[in-house]
């Protein structure tokens, strides 16, 4: 097993690189990068000082005094000067070659500097820092819901195969699944958010105005646990439950036929058969000798599944919620070619995903003790 571990932390490094240059040789050839928006914006409406994609209300990166002098010389229909173009050239690290950036970048990366934002006043880390807190909420209620339905009734059908509950809620789960999330969050909207008929949620943030996260935390100068209790917490459901039902929809239906399918194989093997031939209840049968070997291959990804809780988002729901997350962020960072924000994200979660998948190897181990990625002459 350590050789097994080794050979994967090896396999990492070549892998992560891959992926950084693919997509830096990919920002290579697309048009409309960060040069070229700022002399567009300049030379359409004269503002070097409004964000470039949007920015959700963050402040763009100001210019340098020698900038700002060079824009007062705007020569109109002749363009910008060459010498303003090769300053903000030398701003962004333009001048120099595509390889010589990369080595740069790449070895700031590995020291897990990963700068700031170029159109934010703000570096990369507390950027995801300060949009985590949307996407925490829509992957780990979203998550636990899925569990908390799928695996019961996962065991549910495969105990009753066959029968009228298997047929209608097999129905009800492919129905669920085939509804875009995007398109249930509409209904939602239309229906209970205001839009044409009643106006229950709330549909902007996470919590009213007036109302902080800071009152549930402890050490916080604004904690306050009655008004946690009373105020926050009741307020923070109510915002949260059109986003979560609209991403909750159809992520139970993988699981749960993942489930009943795991513990139909397994109640079908000689072992079930011997067990109740001793006369063991149906219920210590199911969940003393078949839940364990079934819920295996659910239960070994749930590595994976709890980080992309923490680094998940999802960018339609975000924008029809108005919720600020990190799947906002990506698009925005995106659009306005920010790119310490797309490959210091891209770094960050591509190490994790190739760390967490050596992890969710382990975890086969440690759940089955057969298991044994070793190779056998």
């Amino acid at each position: 097993m350590g050789a097994y571990i080794l050979r994967r932390l090896l396999l990492v490094i070549p892998t992560l690189l891959g992926i950084m240059i693919v997509n830096f040789a990919l920002t290579q050839f697309v048009p409309g990068g960060p040069i070229e928006q700022i002399i567009a914006e300049m030379e359409g409406r004269g503002d070097v000082f409004r964000n470039i994609a949007g920015g959700g209300g963050d402040a763009a990166q100001a210019p340098t005094a020698e900038a700002m002098a060079m824009d007062s010389k705007y020569i109109g229909a002749r363009g910008l000067p060459p010498a303003f173009i090769a300053q903000l050239e030398r701003e962004f690290g333009f001048d120099k070659p595509p390889l010589e950036r990369f080595m740069m970048m790449m070895w700031d990366y590995i020291r897990f500097d990963f700068g700031r934002s170029w159109f934010r006043s703000i570096s990369v880390v507390d950027l995801i820092l300060e949009k985590m807190p949307v996407s925490i909420t829509l992957g780990l209620w979203t998550t636990l819901i899925a569990y908390l339905v799928s695996i019961p009734l996962g065991i549910r059908k495969a105990v009753r195969e066959g029968s009228r509950f298997d047929t209608w809620t097999s129905g009800a789960i492919i129905v669920a699944y085939a509804i875009p999330g995007f398109l249930f969050a509409i209904l939602l909207i239309v229906l209970l958010a205001g839009g044409s008929y009643w106006r229950v949620f709330p549909l902007r943030g996470l919590l009213s105005e007036g109302l902080s996260g800071a009152m549930c935390l402890p050490g916080s100068a604004a904690f306050a646990p009655g008004a946690c209790v009373t105020q926050v917490i009741p307020d923070y459901f109510w915002h949260i439950a059109l986003p979560v039902l609209a991403s909750t929809i159809s992520g139970f239906a993988t699981l749960t036929l993942l489930t009943k399918n795991s513990f139909l194989d397994e109640i079908r093997k000689q072992y079930v058969t011997t067990a109740r031939a001793k006369g063991l209840s149906e219920r210590r049968v199911l969940y003393g000798h078949v839940f364990r070997n079934a819920m295996l291959i659910v239960i070994s990804g749930f590595p994976a599944l709890f980080v992309s809780v923490f680094f998940g988002g999802s960018l339609i729901i975000e924008t029809l919620f108005s919720l600020d997350g990190l799947g906002r962020l990506g698009f925005e960072a995106a659009v306005a070619r920010d790119y310490p924000v797309v490959f210091g994200t891209l770094y960050a979660f591509s190490l994790l995903g190739l760390v967490i998948g050596i992890v969710s190897d382990l975890t086969y181990v440690l759940i089955d003790p057969r298991i044994d990625f070793e190779s056998r002459q």
